[in-house]
């Protein structure tokens, strides 16, 4: 990364706003490239210049977690809403990295604070659907998708999770209208529901479907 700064000390002086600028600049090129590591560099000097800067620390904050880095990519977050605890990005990531590691309750804390924060954040929703699965708070988490399908209609995750918790929860006449709702737009995710349905022991936890990544 000392080219970078290389760069810009030939022609000091220069301005913070500049020297923003460039940084920026220089960490969507790399990203372009395909150089997650170089891009992160590039924001962590973005930050060295604005300590609260909200793009830059989440921009790093998913590098990092691209990059295997998951406690830095945490511990970014963390600081993040230190300063901006209502902050609805850095909530909803932060979530889904402590959902991941299963630290549930915390992760559904995060994910409260996001839809507070933005009520219309689909995803957020179903992150706190997922966390409350795993805890067993199946009507809270059927609730939870159901934010989510409303706000996202044509999303199958979210149909399909509330499928199986309606299916967990013994209400079959729910579970088979949300398969057939999902037969209307996504006919392999119906076929996917329809045998988990039938296949599934009830009250267990729905299986897992793909998750949707940390933005």
């Amino acid at each position: 990364m000392g080219s970078i700064e290389g760069a810009l000390s030939q022609s000091r002086p220069v301005s913070r706003r500049l020297q923003r600028w460039w940084f920026a600049f220089v960490a969507k090129a790399q990203l372009v490239a395909g150089r997650p590591r170089a891009a992160l560099d590039a924001y962590r000097l973005l930050v060295s210049l604005d300590p609260e800067d909200q793009s830059a620390l989440l921009a790093c904050a998913s590098l990092l977690a691209q990059t295997d880095d998951v406690p830095g990519a945490i511990a970014t977050l963390r600081r993040l809403l230190a300063f901006r605890p209502d902050d609805a990005d850095a909530n909803f990531n932060l979530g889904y990295l402590l959902e991941k590691r299963g630290e549930l309750g915390e992760a559904e804390a995060c994910f409260r604070k996001a839809v507070a924060a933005e009520p219309a954040l689909d995803r957020a929703w179903y992150g706190l659907g997922l966390a409350l699965v795993q805890q067993d708070r199946l009507e809270d988490a059927a609730s939870a998708f159901e934010r989510n399908t409303k706000l996202q209609p044509f999303n199958p995750y979210g149909w399909y999770q509330l499928g199986m918790t309606r299916h967990h929860l013994g209400q079959a006449r729910e579970a088979n209208a949300v398969y057939e709702t999902l037969q209307r737009f996504e006919p392999r995710y119906a076929a996917t529901l329809q045998r988990d349905l039938q296949t599934t022991p009830r009250r267990g936890r729905p299986a897992a479907s793909e998750e949707q990544p940390c933005s």
